[in-house]
């Protein structure tokens, strides 16, 4: 156990020794440290300069810059908080880590500062996974969901169901127009996942019945998602080489015009216009398809803030929040970096749109969104599912067999849980 408090205490000192806190100390002012992933507190630093400048004297910000990477980053926390001493008062949260933290009594609620009309300002997909039994515990700081990606110069519109987008990518790379009909997140991974869930919820069916909690893997509706999935590769509409994709893999074959579909979140549209895209200026987004009937999905990404219950500064850790969520760092943070607004009035805003006039497709992607199985053994159950369809995908076996092996481990990590009957 001493070793252990030793390796935490040591890594989070260690990242503030090296001077990666953004912002210098000032001890006249009340400190609020906030840990986030790299990329985001780069995002914010010139927004932390701001606050600190208009609340001198009162409250200092300091961004405390963790890893890139997001299961590192919250590994880093938990060690943390884990041992009671975790030096940040709020913390960056991926929108799939809140009832795991909020369940072992981490987070303070948000609801004394937070009300209906601050919700009612959000779009509505970023009013999604901020709440765990009754209480707000997550404030987002952008907005992020699945999109479907389409070549404009190859088709006139994008496919609308699953048949479609099997036989116009199909006809597409039939006729060499193309070499890939369609690429997307095949690798064991969360992507995977993610990918899963939208084609699932166009397919009719769920997860998790969150009111039971059990599990739904085993349904027809699951098992036609997982069974498409893996007709994409065997028909050859997919390249075999998506079972080893993960985002990156996949916006770098669109890009240079080797697919004519492909499934991504929101950051590649920037990336598909710059001057070394291949496809730059013959690129559409929509949602995922569905079966006739049935509503498409789009897997709800975004990061949030939490306020940790430990903090002493709490009242100060939430003006911090407010500020890094308002409107104008909103606008900033999308017009610098292209980061999602979560603000719905932010999505029709002429100067938002002059740089990006594909924000009401998002939007229109955001009221399509759909959460991830809201329960602290989440990573476990994506864990299963992900083998599940990866081995489906890469050896021999069906759909069925897949699905149901995922319905009686997932079950079986639940009971053995306590988390149901």
């Amino acid at each position: 156990m001493k070793l252990r408090r030793w390796l935490a205490s040591g890594a989070l000192a260690l990242v503030m020794a090296l001077g990666c806190l953004v912002g210098s100390a000032s001890f006249r002012a009340e400190e609020v440290n906030i840990l986030m992933p790299s990329s985001f507190t780069d995002a914010s630093a010139e927004l932390v300069k701001t606050f600190n400048r208009e609340h001198r004297g009162r409250i200092h910000l300091n961004l405390i810059r963790g890893p890139l990477n997001t299961e590192s980053i919250s590994d880093l926390a938990i060690s943390s908080l884990l041992l009671g001493d975790a030096p940040f008062d709020a913390l960056l949260m991926d929108v799939t880590w809140l009832p795991k933290y909020a369940a072992a009594g981490w987070l303070e609620p948000l609801d004394p500062w937070f009300d209906q009309a601050d919700q009612e300002q959000l779009v509505e997909g970023a009013r999604l996974g901020n709440d765990y039994d009754g209480h707000l515990y997550r404030w987002p700081l952008v907005a992020d969901v699945g999109l479907l990606y389409w070549r404009t110069d190859l088709m006139k519109e994008p496919p609308k169901t699953p048949d479609e987008l099997m036989s116009v990518a199909g006809q597409l790379v039939q006729t060499n127009s193309v070499a890939n009909g369609f690429v997307w997140q095949g690798r064991q991974y969360e992507g995977l996942s993610c990918d899963f869930l939208e084609v699932l919820q166009g397919f009719g069916g769920e997860w998790m019945d969150t009111t039971t909690n059990t599990m739904q893997l085993d349904s027809p509706e699951a098992t036609g998602a997982a069974a498409w999935l893996n007709d994409l590769i065997n028909e050859g509409i997919s390249p075999y080489a998506v079972t080893n994709y993960a985002e990156s893999e996949s916006l770098q074959a669109f890009k240079s015009g080797d697919a004519a579909l492909m499934r991504n979140w929101p950051y590649a549209w920037a990336e598909l216009q710059k001057d070394d895209s291949n496809v730059k200026g013959n690129v559409g987004i929509s949602l995922m398809v569905a079966q006739p009937g049935e509503r498409p999905g789009a897997t709800l990404g975004s990061w949030g803030l939490s306020l940790m219950r430990q903090s002493p500064h709490q009242e100060a850790a939430v003006e911090a929040i407010r500020y890094l969520t308002n409107e104008a760092s909103q606008r900033a943070r999308f017009l610098n970096n292209g980061y999602s607004p979560t603000q719905a009035n932010l999505f029709s805003d002429p100067e938002m749109l002059k740089s990006s006039p594909v924000l009401p497709e998002l939007q229109v992607a955001l009221n399509h969104a759909v959460v991830r199985p809201p329960t602290p053994l989440y990573a476990q159950l994506s864990d299963v599912v992900q083998r599940e369809l990866n081995g489906l995908f890469t050896e021999t076996g069906s759909a069925d067999e897949a699905m149901a092996t995922s319905q009686q481990r997932s079950q079986t990590l639940l009971r053995a849980a306590g988390a149901t009957p």
